[in-house]
């Protein structure tokens, strides 16, 4: 609002009235000027009482104003806190409802868990009792263990449990199984401890043959025998390992003069062939491939064949007539050919030290002609005497293979890629070998749907004629075949 004055004179009459009071003349007109006067005073006094209350009415207008300012501000605020204060107490009771909520799904989880517990039947397994009362106050110490079903073994180690039956799950008759449990016994028996008994070495030695047999994994082994997964292939690595240390040196060995004369006289009564000491072979084992090096166990040829990367070890023997090992040379890489893995086998070893002199070993294309090693003629075109030859070692040759099929054939686990570490392989195969010649030596006869056939990728060597005297004696050889009527 805007406050002004407005003049309430003209300026004709102020200028009259200053020249009156100026000359002094005019007396009446004087007594005029001051009623004019006291009236403008009078007007001018009332215009500022006016002006003061009017500024009165205006600062009290402020203030009231400034109050009512000050009160909505206020109001305001506690309005604010008090919306806050709400918010604050809602989201309280939410997250109150969300801890109740997982609190029932925590306790729910938790008697599912008691349930499947209870469930499961755990057992407790008393252990050996010790003499006096523990620190604890008891009288001994108990272990709870997994209630696992051994009926399945238990039924196939009862005396009354067929044989055929027992032979079909193992592999050999019971007999064979009780003489390699007895062999193994002092290597293999566990002591009983003050948490549990140990198993019996009869279970130990099942688990292990009858997973080489059957090649089944080890959740299946469990599933047999009521053991952990953990414990069956605990129990495998151990008696194979003392399977090669105990029975080993004992059933693959180089034979003595008085077999080896034997030997020799059962290859020649077969092929005419004299001093034959047995037929060599090698053949690949599947492995998962392995995290370093890996490129060393590709198993070439095998990849060619199947279009995908295949990795294996390798297993070299020598076999006697009847099929049993003499020699062998386990893990090998299965990059290596037959000559490499044969120069590097302990029986190459004895050869060049001149330990094994006037007898053969007979093997594939694959192997070069050597002194010891006598080999099928391999270039093209071949003579009468040459083909008559080549088909008297392929009898030999065939002996040998057909050994290795029997060997893959009864234990199947030789035809998987190995599930264990590489380092571990050879003692596995190492039993296998051994497993094969006791079967072998008590005429264990492997069932019909056992048998395999197996083939081997072999690469003829570069240099397939190392010696001379070699050439001669394989000629010669073979000359008297042909003329003597017996190739």
């Amino acid at each position: 609002m805007e406050i002004g004055s407005s003049p309430l004179f003209s300026a004709e009459v102020l200028a009259y009235t200053n020249t009156g009071i100026n000359t002094g003349t005019g007396g009446g007109d004087g007594d005029k000027f001051y009623w004019f006067q006291d009236m403008e005073d009078g007007k001018r006094r009332s215009r500022n009482n006016e002006f003061m209350d009017l500024h009165s009415s205006i600062s009290l207008f402020d203030d009231e104003m400034k109050h009512e300012q000050l009160q909505w501000f206020t109001d305001s605020d506690q309005g604010r806190g008090a919306v806050f204060e709400s918010n604050c107490s809602e989201t309280n009771d939410y997250f109150d409802q969300i801890q109740s909520h997982y609190t029932e799904i925590d306790e729910f989880d938790d008697s599912r868990k008691k349930r499947a517990r209870k469930s499961s039947s755990p057992v407790s397994v008393p252990a050996t009792e010790d003499s006096g009362p523990s620190q604890s106050g008891g009288t001994g110490r108990r272990l709870w263990v997994k209630d696992r079903s051994k009926d399945w073994w238990e039924k196939c180690n009862h005396p009354d449990f067929p044989d055929e039956e027992f032979k079909r799950a193992f592999r050999m008759s019971k007999s064979t199984f009780d003489m390699i449990c007895k062999e193994l016994e002092s290597t293999v028996m566990k002591k009983n401890t003050t948490l549990r008994d140990a198993i019996p070495v009869r279970q130990r030695v099942a688990v292990c043959i009858w997973r080489l047999a059957t090649g089944e994994p080890l959740r299946m082994v469990s599933k047999r025998f009521g053991l952990g997964i953990s414990t069956c292939h605990k129990l495998v690595l151990e008696v194979c390992a003392a399977i090669k240390t105990v029975l080993m040196p004992k059933y693959v060995q180089w034979p003595d003069e008085n077999k080896l004369t034997k030997t020799k006289s059962e290859f020649e009564s077969v092929t005419g062939i004299p001093n034959v000491a047995g037929a060599i072979y090698t053949t690949h084992v599947p492995i998962i491939a392995p995290k370093s090096n890996a490129a060393a166990y590709l198993n070439k040829k095998q990849s060619e064949k199947t279009q995908k990367q295949s990795y294996s070890i390798t297993l070299q023997g020598i076999v006697d007539p009847t099929g049993v090992f003499t020699d062998v040379s386990i893990g090998w890489p299965g990059s290596m050919s037959n000559e490499q893995i044969f120069e590097k086998s302990a029986f190459h070893q004895s050869a060049v030290k001149g330990q094994v002199e006037g007898v053969w070993v007979v093997g594939s294309k694959g192997y070069p002609l050597m002194d010891w090693v006598l080999v099928p003629y391999a270039h093209q075109n071949l003579t009468w005497t040459q083909h008559a030859f080549n088909e008297k070692i392929e009898e030999i040759e065939k002996m040998g293979k057909e050994a290795f099929a029997r060997l893959k054939g009864r234990w199947s686990c030789l035809q998987k890629r190995a599930d264990v570490k590489l380092q571990e392989l050879p003692a596995v195969l190492g039993a296998c070998c051994v497993l094969h010649n006791i079967c072998e030596l008590r005429n264990e006869e492997l069932e019909p749907e056992l048998k395999i056939e197996i083939s081997d990728d072999e690469v003829v060597p570069e240099n397939n004629l190392r010696s001379m005297v070699a050439v001669q004696a394989r000629d010669y050889i073979a000359h008297n075949l042909l003329h003597h009527g017996l190739a």
